[in-house]
């Protein structure tokens, strides 16, 4: 890089300015790097917690399937599940961490009223209900599990891509700017002398 660069004092000039603004920006993308880590750190263990709840509830969900089927019969099941009115809606939209655009996923619908089921109070069983429920708990976990691995996976990404151009201003930018500052530092000393002694034997003849 050094051999690209004009040895003079306003390009020295402009050199330490491009040092100091890259040196800034380096620093900020260490702080975002480090927040962003941070994050997804805490992240990560929430996500850990909710997985083990989300398996939790799906061990619970099918054992009331199987007792809500052996007592009340398969078909009855089936029926009750179509006679239910209420669909399980998923939308998507944005929200922001530190710079980084996450999904935001919200459920409608997750859960249903006896109404909405279709049974009735007198038409209907608590094991369906039962059942119902836990499957309402855990739709609603999967939605929440999934927006978390999604942001989990966006931070991932925008880790990686903070962490390269972090290495690469502390590794390759940085030090070839410094590297050229002190090369023309060096050229000008160089020609400072060389002019004094020009002077000098000037001055002698």
């Amino acid at each position: 890089m050094a051999l690209d660069i004009k040895p003079t004092r306003s390009e020295l000039i402009n050199l330490k300015r491009r040092i100091k603004q890259t040196s800034s920006g380096y620093n900020l993308l260490k702080m975002k790097r480090d927040g962003l880590f941070h994050e997804f750190r805490t992240l990560l263990s929430e996500m850990i917690s909710a997985r083990e709840e989300l398996v939790g509830t799906y061990r619970e969900a099918v054992e009331a399937i199987s007792l809500a089927s052996a007592i009340e019969g398969g078909l009855v099941v089936k029926s009750a599940a179509i006679a239910n009115s209420a669909s399980p809606e998923v939308e998507v939209s944005r929200r922001n961490i530190m710079g980084v655009v996450v999904p935001q996923v919200e459920g409608q619908n997750l859960t249903s009223t006896i109404e909405e089921r279709g049974t009735g109070l007198i038409g209907g069983s608590p094991y369906i209900d039962e059942a119902a429920d836990a499957y309402s708990s855990l739709i609603a976990r999967i939605v929440k599990a999934a927006e978390m691995e999604a942001t989990l996976k966006r931070l991932l990404e925008e880790i990686e891509a903070t962490k390269r151009r972090v290495n690469a201003l502390e590794f390759k930018v940085i030090p070839e700017m410094k590297e050229a500052q002190t090369f023309i530092q060096l050229r000008l000393e160089e020609m400072e002398r060389e002019e004094t002694f020009r002077l000098k034997r000037f001055k002698n003849k």
